[in-house]
């Protein structure tokens, strides 16, 4: 190798960055000892910046396109260096290439829960989480405020800052919206927008916008969501008839029952029953009284009824019975001796035949036909 062979060897004839990455933002051209050759082609690709540096000041600023490396497209770097016009020499430079395309893949959440004053439920601790997407609107900033002399600067060293920022600003976002936590996931979209416009005026000294902002949700306490889910149980039923509201009791009773089966016993049984029926009147707020109406002459009363029977056949129950229903229902055909029955009283659900109160009734009721020969 010849000397002028050597001298090339050390010019750099073409500065560009093919980036086979997804998380860098800026990466500097490894010029290492060798010297930029004057008229030498510099290729800025889409989505892309080249800012030249000389001895730590910036200079030149180079958008996308092909540029010859002269001194009429290097004013600032030529003014530094004292090139008199036409002079072609081979200079030293750095050359820091900066993406400016939008980095999408940049996650947000709250560690800590963010207090609120909810118009309706009052104080209450909200956690979110989401995306957004940041990218490098001004090259020579990003480069003045954060990057330094980093050789190659990528989204993890920014992104835990950018989170930091989106969270300080979510809790005011959220209570100067003025929306009840219960209506907030019908303004995710509305309130997003305005967390990037802000994100933006608050990063432009550091060159950064965030184009886009995303909230996927905004949630409760676990113990808080459960507390609306039961509310909401509760207006569905309120707001139905008489009907439905001791169909619920029955379905309570009914639930507390298979629960206690599964779980064995005839106490859990009684257990499970008491507290079905205890939801089931905490929800059906009781009847309001009648007015008053002018005394009427009524008969002797003798004992107060008993509660009525409850009759379980194929895993259906049915009820209550007053006596004279039970005497209909075995003679139906529906009261037989095994047949399960219960009332308020009893610790489990016994055969009819069992209970003299209700065995009185099976008397007129024929036994099964015995099998044909």
């Amino acid at each position: 190798m010849g000397l002028l062979d050597k001298i090339k060897g050390e010019l750099v004839d073409i500065v560009e960055w093919l980036d086979d990455t997804r998380d860098t933002i800026v990466w500097r051209f490894p010029r290492y000892e060798n010297e930029i050759k004057m008229g030498a082609r510099l290729v800025v690709r889409e989505s892309q910046a080249a800012v030249f540096v000389n001895e730590g000041l910036i200079a030149d600023v180079f958008e996308p396109g092909t540029y010859t490396l002269e001194t009429q497209n290097l004013p600032v770097l030529s003014t530094l260096k004292g090139w008199k016009h036409g002079f072609h020499s081979p200079f030293k430079a750095e050359v820091y290439f900066v993406s400016t395309r939008q980095f999408t893949d940049l996650k947000w959440g709250t560690k800590n829960p963010v207090m609120m004053r909810d118009p309706e439920l009052g104080m209450v601790r909200l956690r979110a989480f989401g995306a957004f997407a940041a990218r490098v609107v001004d090259p020579q900033k990003l480069l003045r405020e954060l990057v330094g002399t980093d050789p190659q600067f990528r989204t993890d060293e920014v992104h835990e800052y950018l989170r930091q920022n989106v969270v300080s600003h979510l809790a005011s976002a959220l209570a100067s919206a003025g929306i009840p936590v219960i209506d907030l996931a019908a303004h995710h979209e509305r309130l997003g927008d305005q967390l990037a416009v802000k994100l933006t005026e608050e990063l432009a000294g550091l060159g950064i916008s965030v184009p886009n902002f995303v909230i996927e949700n905004i949630s409760l306490p676990p113990e808080v969501e459960q507390a609306l889910d039961k509310r909401t149980s509760m207006g569905i039923v309120s707001s139905g008839t008489v009907g439905s509201m001791a169909s619920f009791q029955q379905f309570q009773a009914g639930q507390a029952m298979e629960a206690a089966a599964d779980g064995g016993g005839s106490a859990g049984a009684v257990i499970g029953m008491g507290l079905g029926q205890s939801v089931g009147n905490a929800i059906v707020p009781p009847t309001p009284a009648a007015p008053a109406q002018p005394a009427q002459p009524v008969a002797a009363s003798g004992p107060p009824p008993m509660p009525g029977w409850y009759l379980g056949n194929g895993g259906a129950q049915t009820g209550p019975f007053d006596d004279a229903a039970l005497a209909a229902q075995a003679a139906a055909g529906t009261l037989t001796p095994g047949t399960l029955i219960w009332r308020a009283g009893m610790a489990s659900w016994e055969p009819a035949s069992s209970v003299p109160d209700v065995a009185k009734h099976l008397g007129a009721t024929p036994p099964p036909l015995p099998p044909q020969a």
